[in-house]
This record gives structure tokens, C-alpha cells and sequence, in this order.
């Protein structure tokens, strides 16, 4: 039975776990990333790399160390660094000694064939692809239970009258969509998973702040490489809303592009007008959106060195001042710290709300109509 591991991103470990195991693979969960996982990656690492190339490298040597023999992972379009990673991950672990080999996924649309074959080097039981399809049926709805469990944590959390409790619900309830399996169970699981949360004491009336957050797939989907980011704004009063999670992803890469993503690349098109790699492009079109939405603020996040990240940055300053919503960004790296980082979200929340609370007097709107 091969001994198969994965990245640790977000929550959706538990997802591929239940897939890899149905298929008939031993699976080796990988650790949440840690100052190990960190250590490891820095130190075989190229120094260049950006953020989530070390953690992946970091945690893949962990998985090694454990037995793992397949490492599965997922490619990329366009230009950007981040469709290389596999090849090279492959390269320095063997270097190392860890004779493992690494199944990479491209975009299914883009590849259907090779889509296929891996999943026949994933399928040591030889299952039939109906049989297959059933599984994968399987954890797309759990990966679906997820994400959507997450996302009411973000409107609860800067309401809870007591601190931390969503978060401690939140823990609790991931552990019941974990142990479920039949399509039944994760559809129970889900609904009581949201009904939990929901359930958590809130205050109706209290003032919040709405902000998007934007950036590069893994330092947004995985806590560990954003510091808690989403759990700290919340704590902070401020509602977020996140421009990815797994589910959007896959729907774009597997079948086509959704309206919402059309729009959000129309949006950015007047400032980006090609794909410049990564989510450099998306970025800025979510800013755009977000801004004639409503919110408060946006906050990108993006990897030490990351191109697209980057470009997107020097663009993120003229759409701020034409659309009139602030924008902070953390370049993150294995040298951030969560102290500095929480000081400079409480600055930008205080930013926010006299812009937010200032808006609304009265004499300030007389002021504006005038004008």
C-alpha cells in the first residue's frame, strides 16, 4: 500500500485524507506547519524562493522523515514560479536522500489525459473510474462542507459576545465533518456544523467593519503562514470575506470560469490588461469589486518575492485612491512576526472606522451633496 502525503493547506487536509485513503493509499497527514516545518525549508531551500515554497519544502521533508513515499501536489498556469515547484521539490528531496516520487496535478480542463493517469497511479486497488468518481463525489462534498463552515465562523466571529468562542466551536464542529464518510454523514455533519456556529451568543446590533482579503492562494487558505490572520480581524470586530477558497479554485481550474470570476477579471482588466501569473490579476479585480461593494477596507497578502504579488501591489495604490478604499498589505516571509502584524491590523481597523464613522455624520454627507 503506498504511503501517500500532501500539502497542509487550511482545513482541506481532512478532505484529500478521506480520498487518498478510499482509493486505497496509506495516507501520512502532514503536520501543521510549525517553526520546524520553517526550519527545514529555509535550510534546503533556495534562498529566492518565496514563503510558500519553504513551508511545502519544509513539510515535505517532515512527511519524509515519516515514511512517505508519494507526495501529491498541484501545478500551475501561467507565468509563474509556482508550476515549477513540483519538479524542483522532487529534485532537492532526492538530493537529500528521500527516494519519493511527486504526482503533480495539472488543471483537469487544461490536461484532462494526465488528469487521468494520475489518478490511476493514485488507485492501487484498481477500482473501477465509476468507483473512483463515487469517491471523489465523496470529497468534494466534504471539501464543500468546509469551506462553507468556514465562512459563517468569519460573519459570527466579530459578533460573539464572548471572545474566542466561535473559535472554540468552530474546532469542535470540524471534528464531526472529519470522522463522517457516506455522503449521508457529511451532509448531517455540515448542517450541524453550521447550525452550531450559528448558535454562538451574538450581538445583533453591534457595529462591524467588512473587509476582503486578496493575495496568493496558500498564504491565504493556510493559517499557519498568515498568522491567524482571519481569527485576529474577527477578534477585532471586523467581518471577512476572503476572495478564494479550495472550492472556487477547483471550480475554475476543473470546468470553466464562472461568472463571478469573468467579473472579477473584467474589473481588473482597465489595470491589468493580461494574465501576469499567479493572482496577481485577480488581486486587483477583487480590490475593484470589494470597493463598489461597500467594504471598509481590503488587505492583500502575498509571499516575500512573489512577482505577481508584487505587481499587483504597485497597482493596489491607484486603485485605492480612485475607488477610495484603503488597502494594507503583508509581504509575508519566515521572519514575520505575529506581534508586529497584529499592531499594524489594530492601526488599519482605527483607520477604517473614523473613515467608516466619518462618512456617516451628517454634516459630512451635507458636505459631500454640496460638492
Amino acid at each position: 500500500m503506498p504511503r501517500v502525503t500532501f500539502p497542509h493547506m487550511g482545513e482541506s487536509y481532512r478532505t484529500f485524507k478521506m480520498l487518498m485513503n478510499d482509493l486505497g493509499n496509506e495516507v501520512v497527514l502532514p503536520p501543521r506547519p510549525s517553526k520546524r516545518t520553517l526550519d527545514h525549508g529555509v535550510r534546503h531551500a533556495p534562498e529566492f524562493a518565496c514563503f510558500p515554497f519553504k513551508i511545502l519544502m519544509g513539510t515535505y521533508v517532515e512527511t519524509c522523515l515519516l515514511g512517505a513515499e508519494i507526495i501529491v501536489t498541484s501545478g500551475g498556469v501561467g507565468p509563474c514560479r509556482a508550476g515549477q515547484y513540483g519538479q524542483l521539490h522532487k529534485k532537492i528531496l532526492l538530493d537529500l536522500g528521500y527516494p519519493v516520487d511527486i504526482i503533480v496535478f495539472e488543471p483537469p480542463r487544461l490536461h484532462p489525459i494526465d488528469f487521468l493517469r494520475n489518478i490511476q497511479r493514485l488507485n492501487p486497488n484498481r477500482m473501477s473510474y465509476r468507483a473512483v468518481w463515487d469517491c471523489i463525489k465523496r470529497a468534494w462534498q466534504k471539501l464543500i462542507a468546509l469551506d462553507e463552515t468556514e465562512k459563517i465562523t468569519h460573519v459570527v466571529r466579530p459578533r460573539e459576545i464572548v471572545t474566542g468562542s466561535t473559535t472554540r466551536i468552530y474546532r469542535k464542529v470540524l471534528e464531526w465533518i472529519d470522522r463522517s464518510h457516506s455522503a449521508k454523514e457529511i451532509e448531517e455533519a455540515h448542517s450541524s456544523a453550521v447550525e452550531a456556529i450559528k448558535s454562538v451568543e451574538q450581538d445583533p446590533e453591534r457595529k462591524v467593519l467588512k473587509v476582503g482579503l486578496v493575495g496568493e492562494i496558500y498564504v491565504l487558505l493556510e493559517p499557519a503562514s498568515n498568522l491567524e490572520i482571519e481569527e485576529t480581524l474577527g477578534n477585532l470586530g471586523v467581518e471577512v470575506e476572503r476572495s478564494m477558497f479550495l472550492t472556487g479554485w477547483t471550480r475554475e481550474n476543473t470546468f470553466s470560469e464562472t461568472h463571478e470570476t469573468i467579473s472579477v477579471k473584467d474589473a481588473a482588466m482597465p489595470y491589468i490588461p493580461l494574465c501576469i501569473g499567479g493572482h496577481g490579476m485577480e488581486s486587483v479585480g477583487h480590490t475593484v469589486v470589494y470597493a463598489k461593494r461597500g467594504f471598509d477596507g481590503v488587505i492583500q497578502l502575498a509571499p516575500f518575492t512573489c512577482i505577481p504579488e508584487i505587481v499587483a501591489r504597485t497597482i493596489l495604490t491607484s486603485v485605492s485612491k480612485e475607488h477610495g478604499i484603503p488597502v494594507l498589505t503583508f509581504f509575508l516571509d519566515e521572519q514575520t512576526g505575529k506581534a508586529g502584524m497584529s499592531t499594524r491590523l489594530e492601526a488599519f481597523v482605527d483607520l477604517m472606522k473614523r473613515k467608516k464613522w466619518q462618512d456617516e455624520l451628517p454634516e459630512h454627507n451635507a458636505v459631500k451633496k454640496g460638492q
